[in-house]
């Protein structure tokens, strides 16, 4: 049996994004096995869990073996707040200073890695009574957000010594996991801050999705990885040569009913464009999704459905809100679904290579009107 759950309220649509919660379970085991007992694991929600929803996820990862959570900035976490979620949750990405009060107050970690921050702890400490919990955020090579390695060492340091805040981590990540020789090169970075430092009791984690999957704590000195993409079971970019590779199951499912039927005669046009002209007369099929709902007009005409267990081609150009498919030979009616997306073959990652884009990218772009609907089984 299959056992649903609809979130949003406007739900008033015949297309629908779907998430398998069991395939998220397994995912998260599949990574549990396969990393040291004693190392934990953060998993990364950001972006309403790259788009599968992030309140819904939240206690399906704990109860499936995540020690806390990762999202992109306060208000995220606080949404998590909002439903009771209580563990530990970081914001890995850098936050106003204006709202580390919030932050504080609200028990969300913040990624800190300038004296502007310290000041701002110290500010929040003396208006909330509360010592904000943070995280040293290092730039080992990504250059995008974090501590200048010739200043680090002084600033875990400087860190360590104020009475006023809560230091919990230092962390950092990984711009080439793919790339052995580019990635031992932040390694050593990384080594040469922590070992110059007092780690005890303190969160190490460097090692993101495909960095637990190639190294371990003999490559780098880590208690912590971070787990994002592969929890909604699609695939990081690998070095040839892995520790272990997990057997995901995508969690993202894409469908929409038929809304209308019709026969196009020979040598006509269909959509904007006329980007497809029928060879035969075509039986058409219309479902309500379109670019506006996240697909690419990229994938126009280059992408397949699937109706009454059959492949089905998408003809002519995605429109914002509609799409069509060649359904001739098929036993179909309007209100049958078409499958857009599944785990077995219709996945995230043709679309990606179609599109030209990473399969994280993809996921969530599909949030924007498309309610969820949660499934087991």
């Amino acid at each position: 049996m299959k056992n649903t759950r609809l979130t949003q309220l406007n739900t008033h649509r015949d297309a629908w994004v779907e998430i398998n919660l069991d395939s998220v379970e397994n995912n998260i085991r599949e990574f549990r096995k396969n990393i040291p007992a004693d190392m934990k694991i953060l998993g990364i929600l950001k972006a309403d869990a790259y788009g599968h929803g992030a309140q819904m996820l939240a206690p399906v990862m704990l109860a499936s073996g995540m020690d806390m959570l990762g999202v992109a900035s306060i208000d995220e976490g606080l949404d998590l707040r909002k439903e009771k979620i209580s563990c530990d949750i970081l914001v890995v990405g850098a936050a106003p200073v204006w709202a580390f009060e919030v932050a504080a107050e609200n028990d969300i970690s913040l990624s800190i890695f300038s004296d502007k921050h310290l000041d701002s702890c110290k500010q929040a400490y003396e208006r909330t009574g509360i010592k904000p919990k943070v995280h040293i955020k290092l730039d080992t090579g990504m250059n995008r957000i974090g501590l200048e390695p010739d200043y680090a060492v002084e600033f875990i340091k400087k860190v360590q010594n104020s009475d006023f805040v809560d230091l919990k981590g230092i962390f950092s990540h990984l711009a080439n996991a793919e790339d052995v020789e580019k990635t031992k090169k932040q390694f050593d970075c990384w080594n040469s801050i922590v070992n110059a430092v007092d780690t005890d009791g303190l969160l190490l984690h460097i090692l993101n999705t495909a960095g637990s999957m190639t190294y371990n704590d003999k490559d780098v000195k880590s208690n912590m990885v971070r787990i994002g993409i592969s929890i909604y079971g699609l695939y990081p970019d690998l070095a040839p040569k892995t520790l272990f590779y997990p057997k995901l199951k995508q969690v993202i499912g894409l469908k929409g009913r038929i809304t209308n039927l019709h026969t196009m005669k020979k040598g006509s046009g269909i959509s904007y464009g006329y980007s497809y002209i029928a060879d035969k007369d075509t039986l058409v099929a219309t479902i309500p999704i379109g670019y506006a709902d996240g697909v690419p007009r990229i994938l126009s005409n280059k992408i397949y459905g699937e109706v009454n267990g059959k492949k089905v081609k998408q003809i002519g150009n995605i429109t914002m809100d509609q799409m069509m498919f060649d359904v001739t030979g098929t036993d179909v009616k309007e209100g049958d679904i078409i499958t857009l997306l599944n785990d077995k073959d219709l996945t995230v990652d043709d679309w990606a290579k179609i599109a030209g884009t990473i399969n994280y990218e993809l996921p969530c772009r599909l949030k924007v009107r498309l309610p969820r609907v949660y499934v087991r089984g």
